[in-house]
């Protein structure tokens, strides 16, 4: 693609130059309006700015991932009702041999998890979670929310189904599953290894064992209780129609007002001296099997979507119809579900790939990768450091699906012209560096906005993951973690 006029481009560069800037810093003393509205805001200068029209705005919008996100986060509210985030609690916190035993339990789940369930799946499901398991064994979050990112962005490469840019690229080069899995499988295992590594080197002192609670030595009771059963429900987004939890009346026998001055209705439920509500117990046995059995249909349903992604059907619809077939499980109203599906983090991905793609449109990636073209040729490890570093400068400021898209045709076709093996091993190469490239900032992947915004809108649990502090770990960590899976995908 040539350069686009010099006007067009500094205006489409200015406008993506503040989408940068308020995703990287969302309260900038000149305008804090936040990632969600800054998002907003350079889309809507794009069309605006005439970079790119309205029609080729819409079409921007990458539905699918917008779709595959709504879906998972449906799925995971009623997983969460189903206690499967208990059962991590117990596979996570059984017998703990205190807090680096823990990081290493993170990584190991989110990188199995991602690349069954895809990186963005991983993320919504647990940020919250691990959140949790860190403040109830007195241990720093940063730790484990950058474990939970990175492993799962490196797990999320294992697979054409682990994440969208892999999608991409099985379905344009046209390699099977288990070749592509065969392929680059070597380099996630290592990868995840020494990802973990580095986290526990970084964070040795943070992780002490004598902060963390000794649930080892607690074999007889359940592992489970380091996260208690009733505490489960804050991991749910908080409705914005959410009731009191305690009701009742006045002795005069009027309604108790609430602080806005609402009437709020008796409940009728008993209450302990101390002022909990006490909660009834099951109606029966009848009442025990039917909800052992509607979690077990839960699971089931769960367990189908996650055969149709293996089967390679539709990511977006698999996973919207398996949260529809939830909905119409449950049998009840939907909308205090729906009202915990993060809206605000599907708005920020619509504005971003407006945003990207303007940016893309002024030609200045294209240009770019065409005066490097010639450089990164893979038939010399010169070239692959190259090709390397180019797909990593690119994932990070164009993000990874728009540079696989970019790409992918010209790196094929370039190493095509060697031999059909090192066109395949382009394809890999292409695969794990975009994946991996997004643990190098916090904007690299869609996995690491998912857990920052996760973890800041926890109502409980809140934490703020700051671009500087995700940068001191993933810079380092992306290049070493790089590296050494592109000799074993090399090797192949």
């Amino acid at each position: 693609m040539a350069m686009e006029p010099a006007v067009k481009v500094a205006l489409g560069t200015a406008a993506f130059g503040i989408f940068w800037v308020l995703a990287v810093f969302p309260a900038v003393p000149f305008l804090p309006i936040g990632r969600t509205a800054g998002s907003l805001l350079g889309a809507m200068l794009m069309v605006l700015l005439n970079v790119i029209t309205a029609d080729e705005a819409y079409a921007a919008v990458d539905l699918p991932i917008l779709g595959l996100l709504f879906g998972t986060m449906v799925v995971s509210v009623y997983l969460e009702r189903a206690d499967m985030f208990r059962h991590l609690g117990r596979a996570l916190s059984w017998r703990s041999q205190g807090g680096k035993d823990l990081l290493l339990r993170t990584c190991a789940v989110s990188a199995l998890a991602s690349a069954l369930f895809t990186n963005d799946t991983c993320c919504v499901v647990l940020t919250e979670f691990i959140l949790k398991i860190a403040r109830q064994n007195n241990l720093p979050p940063k730790p484990f929310l950058l474990a939970l990112a990175s492993s799962a962005n490196i797990g999320s490469a294992a697979t054409p189904i682990g994440n969208p840019q892999n999608l991409v690229i099985a379905v344009q080069s046209g390699i099977s599953f288990g070749d592509f899995v065969f392929g680059i499988l070597p380099a996630t295992l290592v990868g995840v290894v020494v990802n973990a590594a580095i986290l526990l080197c970084l964070y040795w002192r943070e992780l002490s064992d004598e902060k963390c609670v000794d649930v080892s030595s607690h074999h007889d009771a359940l592992p489970a209780e380091v996260v208690d059963e009733d505490d489960v429900t804050s991991h749910r987004f908080s409705p914005a129609t959410m009731s009191h939890p305690r009701r009742g009346r006045l002795p005069d026998g009027s309604v108790l007002p609430d602080a806005a001055g609402c009437e709020v209705h008796c409940s009728c439920e008993p209450v302990k001296p101390n002022g909990d509500v006490v909660k009834a117990a099951p109606d029966g046995v009848g009442e025990e099997w039917k909800n052992r059995l509607w979690k077990t249909c839960v699971y089931a349903i769960t367990f189908g979507m996650l055969v149709a992604l293996l089967l390679g059907l539709n990511m977006s619809w698999s996973a919207i119809t398996a949260a529809l077939a939830l909905i119409v499980l449950d049998f009840k109203d939907a909308r205090p579900c729906l009202e915990k599906v993060s809206y605000p983090l599907l708005l920020f991905f619509c504005g971003m790939f407006i945003t990207v793609d303007g940016f893309n449109k002024t030609g200045i990636p294209s240009t770019f990768w065409e005066f490097m073209e010639p450089y990164a040729r893979i038939d010399t490890p010169t070239g692959v450091v190259i090709l390397a570093l180019v797909i990593l400068l690119l994932s990070n400021v164009a993000s990874n699906v728009p540079t696989v898209l970019l790409l992918g045709a010209r790196v094929a076709a370039s190493a095509a012209a060697i031999s059909p093996a090192a066109e395949t091993n382009a394809w890999l190469i292409l695969a794990w560096v975009s994946t991996v490239a997004g643990n190098l900032s916090l904007l690299g992947s869609a996995a690491n906005l998912i857990v920052c915004e996760q973890a800041r809108r926890s109502q409980q649990f809140g934490y703020t993951l700051s671009f500087f502090s995700h940068l001191q770990f993933g810079f380092p960590a992306t290049l070493i973690v790089t590296g050494i899976g592109l000799l074993l995908i090399r090797s192949n």
